[in-house]
């Protein structure tokens, strides 16, 4: 049946009024979307039966087709099992056998009618074929366009598209009216939880026509004291001086004020015609307050200093200079035992900013080379697919070079095979030579290594001879990582034995900026490891010397590379705190980017800034060869710039369910967090609000010590409580300290796995000070 369009315009409590029904659901949301009558969205709503793939022979239909929320895909199959999903947990999809699953297990000539639809997290793709190529073509195109719609929805549209969803979920009987059970399960459905009595005073309260319903314009009344935020009002009336508007002149004095901006009026003009959406006081040179509303809620007005968010550092700088965004066991997708390994691990640590990947290499069957976890149950992938993998999505995210660590158990011929490949797969990308002329003295900068791959691993000589006429001796040792960091004992299974294993010239000979040697001491590696030579450090060693050590550690970091890597104790592929060991001037600080963690949002926070492109430069005293700095005394010197800093805990918005029954509401907290040197470590909570997520209220103070801001990054966290166990997670933003916006601001939210959280933030103020 074809959709009828009203010719006039619908007021908001007509769009509320008719949302109850399918087909006016369907009109409000495209709406929302910018997608009224898009053929690519009749067809997704319309859906259709696809192959879904799990192996050769395993390829069965699965009926898809989109809610008329236009944010839910639902899918089933001919007999009994039936799934949704919403877009907020899809990352992103790919037309062609460009998955793992589908070039394993279709033929080519199925190329133009598969599409692979990529979930955020570990969930494991969903490889699908269509009956043609016009119809894969549609799905693919309809999914992007609706992905990238309701990723660039306003706060305001977020939230109005997820209150108009849980609406319709509501009014279960479809008859564009809420009683009061209907309302009940609405504010539910919203993370609300009140009693029985406040919620009657409240149905009352909108119920003008004492009907025992909400239609119309109370359902507007109702939205309107959901809706309503005493924050916003409290602030704006401070500044909107002009018959209750601001004025060019009312902003400029808020945002010079209040957040320490520094703006002209004609910058304050520009906002107002960006924002304001009444016309007429757009006319007049008015922001009302949906407009100032609207302001704060725009990314470049947020909490994150948008000057950061592209590349602003200096790129120019030796390699050395930087830390670099790294992933451990990279190929594994879930535990380092029995979990599977992927070329879509790879994908997923590249597209986060991930410059440093690991490739754990064996003998393979047919003389070609695997990438698994030895001596394990983890399944095995090719090298060749890995290296075509990562030739595909390295620069997708980043330009700045990729570090291919290579965990190398190969026989020589088969090293001889990883060389080929890597040779042919990666081309003029693949770094063989020193740039420029002659034997380098140090190491190129990310800026002049832009678009270009360089090999970690074992070299049968110092690169110096390469510019000699002598050869040295070949180095016939253990090439594993376990070698470098001393052989501990707990880094291997008991089970393994050691071997000296002769390298492939061909593969050494690609080893240019980046030669793995055992470390034997701050003095030894002074007097005779060159530059170029770089050590990887077990965690529990490299913390040891970060806490012991650290100007050493320090400066041999200024003049060298250094990785760390987790304990082979850490099977669940659990993380380790890498703060300490960036303290201590750690480039390649390598984590388990498979496992949402506190560990991991520190990452992401760390590498949010410069344009995400996974290098972050070092602060001067850490690129100085004889820098007095030690995080843990902090004597006195350039470092120091001890800052105060205020937050307020104002507010939250729309907080998830972390629990999905419908009966469950969030009790919300907010913590606080510093990290940093070990004295800037601190954490603040507020007081738990009950029985409700939506719009919180906390209006707490916290202040905190900053001593080293460069250094120190700033977490936001939000947790369910509970009080007969551990609080649940329920969101997260982390970002450096340098990094913050004064003043009002909205704070987005992330999920465990850190994409963020649609419509959900908090609201705080925030002030730094020079300490007294």
């Amino acid at each position: 049946m074809s959709c009828v369009r009203r010719q006039t315009k619908l007021s908001k409590s007509e769009e509320l009024l008719h949302h109850a029904s399918n087909q006016k659901a369907i009109q409000t949301n495209a709406k929302l979307l910018g997608m009224e009558g898009d053929p690519d969205l009749q067809f997704l709503l319309q859906g259709g039966d696809l192959l879904k793939v799990l192996s050769p022979s395993w390829k069965k239909t699965r009926h898809l087709k989109l809610q008329e929320d236009c944010k839910t895909i639902w899918r089933e199959s001919k007999k009994t099992f039936k799934s949704s999903q919403t877009f907020d947990s899809i990352a992103a999809v790919r037309l062609g056998r460009q998955s793992e699953g589908l070039k394993k297990n279709t033929e080519e000539h199925v190329e133009g009618r598969c599409f692979t639809i990529v979930f955020k997290g570990r969930r494991k793709n969903l490889d699908l074929i269509a009956s043609s190529e016009e119809e894969s073509g549609c799905w693919v195109r309809g999914l992007e366009k609706l992905i990238s719609r309701l990723d660039n929805l306003s706060a305001n549209q977020a939230k109005d598209h997820w209150i108009f969803s849980c609406l319709s979920k509501a009014d279960k009987n479809k008859d564009s009216q809420l009683s009061q059970q209907e309302m009940k399960n609405f504010l539910q459905l919203l993370n609300i939880g009140l009693d029985d009595d406040y919620a009657e005073m409240l149905f009352k309260k909108c119920d003008k026509s004492e009907s025992g319903y909400l239609a119309g314009a109370e359902i507007e009344h109702f939205y309107n004291l959901l809706t309503h935020r005493e924050e916003i009002d409290v602030i704006y009336g401070e500044y909107a001086k002009t018959t209750g508007f601001m004025n060019a002149g009312n902003l400029v004095e808020f945002l010079t004020k209040e957040q320490r901006e520094k703006v002209t009026l004609a910058d304050a003009q520009k906002i107002i015609e960006k924002y304001e959406p009444d016309e007429q006081a757009k006319g007049k040179s008015l922001l009302s307050k949906d407009g100032f509303l609207m302001y704060l809620h725009d990314p470049e007005a947020m909490v994150f200093n948008p000057d950061h968010k592209k590349v602003y550092q200096d790129m120019q700088q030796p390699l050395n200079h930087y830390f670099i965004s790294s992933s451990h066991n990279t190929y594994l997708t879930e535990d380092q035992l029995k979990g599977p390994s992927s070329t879509e691990a790879y994908v997923r640590a590249l597209l986060k900013g991930c410059r440093c990947v690991e490739l754990d290499c064996w003998d393979g069957s047919d003389n070609e080379p695997v990438i698994y976890h030895g001596y394990t149950l983890t399944s095995k992938i090719l090298f060749k697919d890995a290296i075509k993998t990562i030739k595909e999505y390295a620069f997708k995210k980043s330009d700045y070079p990729v570090i291919l660590s290579l965990e190398n158990h190969c026989s020589v011929e088969q090293q001889s095979v990883m060389a080929q490949h890597m040779s042919s797969i990666l081309g003029s990308a693949l770094v063989t030579t020193p740039l420029g002329d002659g034997m380098p003295a140090n190491f190129p900068s990310p800026e002049e290594l832009k678009g270009k791959f360089l090999i970690k691993g074992k070299r049968l000589n110092k690169l110096e001879a390469s510019f000699a006429d002598v050869t040295e001796e070949a180095d016939n040792t253990d090439v594993t990582e376990e070698e470098d960091s001393s052989n501990e004992a707990d880094d291997q299974p008991a089970e393994k034995s050691k071997k000296n294993l002769t390298l492939a010239k061909e593969l050494s000979d690609m080893v240019i900026y980046c030669k793995s040697v055992h470390f034997n001491g701050f003095e030894d590696a002074r007097k005779n490891q060159s530059f170029y030579e770089i050590s990887s450090f077990k965690e529990g060693k490299a913390v040891k010397l970060a806490e012991e050590s650290a100007n050493a550690y320090i400066r041999h970091n200024v003049e060298k590379l250094s990785r760390i890597y987790p304990a082979g104790s850490r099977t669940d592929s659990s993380n380790y705190n890498p703060v300490p060991l960036w303290n201590a001037g750690c480039q390649i600080v390598a984590l388990n980017f498979q496992t949402a963690c506190t560990e991991l949002d520190i990452n992401q926070g760390r590498f949010l800034i410069n344009g995400k492109g996974g290098y972050v430069l070092k602060p001067a005293y850490m690129r100085d060869g004889a820098t007095e700095f030690d995080p843990i005394t902090l004597t006195r010197g350039d470092w120091l710039q001890h800052k105060t800093l205020h937050v307020m805990v104002i507010s939250g918005q729309q907080l998830p369910k972390v629990n999905q029954k419908k009966s469950s509401i969030v009790d919300p907290l907010v913590k606080v967090q510093i990290y940093g040197v070990p004295a800037d470590v601190a954490e603040k909570e507020t007081s738990v609000v009950a029985n409700n997520g939506f719009n919180p209220s906390w209006n707490e103070n916290f202040r905190f010590d900053v001593n080293v801001p460069e250094l120190a990054l700033v977490r936001f966290l939000i947790e369910d409580h509970d009080s007969t166990s551990d609080n649940e997670f329920v969101g997260q933003y982390t970002l450096p300290f340098n990094s913050l916006k004064l003043g009002y601001r909205h704070v987005p939210l992330l999920t465990r796995n850190g994409d963020k959280l649609p419509s959900a933030g908090l609201f705080v103020h925030v002030m730094v000070l020079d300490a007294e």
